[in-house]
């Protein structure tokens, strides 16, 4: 262990404490100010139709976001209670892992390293499945190394329980149970609890935890199995996916992530010298880590997939602590005690710097506007941002149109429909996603849930507010949304745009009156998006002096009434389309544009106005119909002497 009295290691409880304090304040303060992540909207909505499991996970997530909603009321913190609790309990659980292995001092400074390692430390801000995934596979750590150890008969019952859990969790947690099977099988001095009815007993209760999601697949068409192993993943070779170890140094903070492979090697060195216990941890270790290494090159890399590893990491920590010392041990006996102390204790002092890091870029979201002002549009991430500006923008358009309040709200993804769900109790949102549900592996729970396009087509006739979030979208995705849209109603009409975040988070209101039940014909009026492009400048060009900024617009059947040229979000002139483009006409089918052939435009643009250096340059095209559109983005330089 770490005995060096002039480093506050020579405190671990005062220190421990003060860490668990001070990550209960942020956690708690982010946790009221940050709106819902689209995940966790996700798994309030499912919990407004309860079931033992959901086209994505079985029922956990959904369970524990409904039910902290329906003891502390309906906010974004009482979502994360449950989950926010089990977060700030993982370095006790750590600590009582640790203990009985490798006593009271080195239990606790492995609880003080949960906080080192940023994921770890960040676990119960989000209503997320890792959270409980973590809580009930460390609870199933601790419980099977007192039953292998002890033998009585609790220890394997509540591993069973913690294993049936876990398993409702998340099918990521079947890995904990491969391990389990993996130090049983391998453990010589193990083998004779094979022929106790404890053990069998503990996995017949486990078992029970793979009902919810057995359940769901046999009677949906393996559709959960087929989305986890089948159609996420391209199962292709990708050279990004050797990246894995870089990438996850990088997440784990170098210096600790080090420091736990070493840990891993230790603890799979001890083992082979007879060390059960040093087993039993590097087998649950080993089995994630390795699994999700070897994988990577074939497996998804266009998702959030970087925190899978956790699972491996934590446990970990149980013996990172002595892998410190015998480190510092090592360094001592070949460089100076002074470089030895200074790496040992960049640890974790870089693994908590680490953790700030991640609080912050997290939390930033809860402060956009003030932030914008200095780091610029197109810096921040929004995804928990913008959704309680959105509800108010759509009471505000109910009001100002005559709206019922529980009339029909449609929406172009089904994150939006379930933050307006979770916001506005009386109306009846829906989805025509089929993007992001089928890449999210949603699609066929909104299909059983009857909340899609062909739940729509059963309330023909009725009218209802079409919501489209247009900064998650390109022009040939909203070009699909609207088509989908106007196959829907039999009018269409845009009512208004909502711009937040100086343009980082758009949204557009269209009024869909008379549901269609079949998907012949399209609407009398079909607002589709403008096609805008820029010929000058190039990206990454640098200008001085008058610079002519030209490019050209069309829009089908509606036209462009004029264009804006926007500066880092502001505005720096106005044109309308006045240069002929033949060629546009040709090759984009412009015949139906009302200002055909006249679909180009030029502006002079005095840079000698704005101060040396870089902007982003994007254009702002008002349709006919006056819809706002932004893209034909640029990096460029202004440089004038």
């Amino acid at each position: 262990m770490i005995r060096n009295n002039s480093s506050v290691w020579s405190r671990p409880g005062i220190v421990l404490t003060g860490l668990a304090l001070l990550a209960l304040t942020v956690k708690i303060f982010l946790a009221g100010r940050l709106e819902l992540y689209s995940d966790e909207i996700f798994y309030w909505q499912a919990s407004q139709f309860p079931a033992w499991a959901y086209s994505d996970l079985p029922f956990m997530a959904a369970l524990l976001a409904g039910l902290g909603a329906e003891l502390f009321g309906h906010h974004a913190i009482a979502v994360r209670s449950i989950f926010l609790a089990m977060g700030c309990s993982i370095p006790a659980l750590v600590y009582w892992l640790a203990s009985p292995l490798c006593g009271h001092r080195q239990a606790l400074l492995s609880a003080i390293l949960t906080f080192c390692l940023p994921m770890a430390a960040f676990l119960g801000l989000l209503a997320v499945p890792d959270v409980p995934l973590i809580f009930w596979g460390l609870l199933f750590i601790g419980c099977l190394e007192r039953a292998t150890r002890c033998g009585h008969w609790r220890w394997w019952l509540l591993a069973g329980t913690a294993a049936a859990l876990g398993l409702s969790t998340h099918y990521r947690f079947s890995l904990y149970v491969l391990a389990a099977l993996v130090f049983m099988l391998a453990s010589r001095s193990h083998w004779h609890y094979w022929r106790q009815a404890k053990l069998w007993l503990a996995g017949l209760i486990a078992m029970a935890g793979l009902y919810p999601a057995l359940s769901f697949n046999l009677v949906h068409d393996l559709s959960g199995l087929d989305y986890h192993l089948l159609s996420r993943h391209p199962w292709q070779f990708q050279l990004e996916g050797v990246l894995h170890p870089v990438i996850q140094g990088t997440l784990v903070t170098p210096l600790l992530y080090a420091l736990l492979w070493l840990t891993l090697w230790m603890l799979l060195k001890k083992a082979r010298q007879g060390d059960t216990r040093a087993g039993l941890i590097a087998a649950f270790a080993a089995t994630n880590l390795g699994v999700y290494l070897i994988l990577a090159p074939w497996s998804d890399t266009t998702r959030t997939t970087l925190h899978w590893p956790l699972s491996g990491y934590i446990p970990l920590l149980v013996y990172a602590p002595e892998a410190m010392s015998s480190l510092r041990a090592w360094l001592s006996a070949r460089y100076a005690a002074s470089l030895s102390r200074f790496v040992v204790r960049a640890i974790p002092v870089t693994g908590f710097v680490g953790t700030l890091l991640l609080f912050v870029g997290i939390g930033s979201q809860g402060f956009n506007q003030q932030l914008q002002a200095v780091l610029g549009t197109g810096v921040l991430s929004n995804k928990m941002a913008g959704w309680q500006p959105l509800t108010d923008h759509i009471l505000s358009l109910q009001a100002q149109h005559g709206l019922p309040a529980d009339g029909l709200i449609v929406t172009d993804n089904y994150y939006t429909s379930a933050q307006i769900g979770f916001a506005l109790p009386q109306a009846r949102p829906f989805t025509i996603d089929q993007d992001k549900t089928v890449r999210d592996g949603r699609y066929a729970q909104y299909v059983i849930w009857e909340k899609d396009e062909a739940g729509l087509r059963q309330l023909a006739g009725e009218d209802a507010l079409f919501v489209t979030e247009d900064s998650t979208l390109n022009i040939n995705e909203k070009l699909a949304v609207m088509d989908r849209a106007c196959r829907l109603f039999s009018d269409l009409t845009l009512l208004d745009q909502l711009f937040l975040y100086q343009g980082d988070k758009i949204f557009s209101f269209y009024l869909g009156t008379g549901i269609r039940d079949s998907a012949t014909g399209m609407a009398t009026n079909c607002p589709r998006p403008s096609h805008l492009w820029l010929d000058r400048p190039a990206a990454g060009e640098t200008i001085s002096g008058d610079y002519v900024v030209g490019g050209w617009a069309t829009n089908q059947g509606l036209g462009v009434s004029r264009i804006r040229v926007l500066l880092n979000g502001e505005r720096v002139g106005d044109v309308r389309r006045t240069v002929a483009r033949p060629d546009v006409v040709e090759v984009r089918q412009a015949h139906d544009d009302p200002g055909a052939p006249l679909l180009g435009f030029e502006l002079t643009l005095d840079t000698r106005a704005f101060a040396n250096g870089r902007y982003q340059l994007t254009l702002e095209v008002v349709s006919g119909a006056g819809e706002r559109q932004r893209g034909a983005t640029r990096q460029i330089t202004i440089a004038n002497p």
